[in-house]
């Protein structure tokens, strides 16, 4: 294997690995959310909440380990961060599509819970070009 395919090799589990550290944060986020409040509006809640976190989970370790960014100040953070959530949306479209068709569909936690993993999953992958194009560029 020449060295720009094992390069590549590296990223790509890198990148797996990091959106499966993400997709257990948000997942186990809802999990507890939906522990914690089982009232109205509870799953909508619990799924907000563990976006969120796999949102910062899954920025930082891109930043830090997939791009290498370094920030040039608090402002240019921030810029950056945004950019990083505008780029999340669509793909958070994706992922709650997925996740709420489930749910409907079969009405149980662990069928929301397995819509929700393919649809990050399927989220994710579209997400690294984004970010590589618009976000760490």
């Amino acid at each position: 294997m020449n060295t720009a395919a094992a390069s590549r090799t590296a990223l790509v589990t890198w990148y797996a690995l990091f959106a499966l550290i993400s997709m257990v944060a948000n997942l186990v986020s809802q999990k507890i959310a939906w522990h914690f409040y089982d009232g109205p509006f509870s799953i909508p809640l619990a799924v907000c909440i563990g976006t969120g976190v796999g949102l910062i989970v899954k920025y930082a370790l891109d930043k830090a380990w997939i791009f290498r960014y370094e920030h040039r100040s608090v402002a240019h953070g921030i810029e950056t961060f945004m950019r990083y959530v505008v780029m999340g949306l669509a793909t958070t479209a994706i992922f709650w599509a997925m996740e709420f068709t489930a749910q409907v569909l079969f009405h149980s936690e662990t069928a929301r819970l397995a819509g929700g993993a393919l649809g990050l999953t399927l989220g994710y992958i579209a997400k690294y070009q984004l970010d590589k194009r618009f976000v760490f560029a």
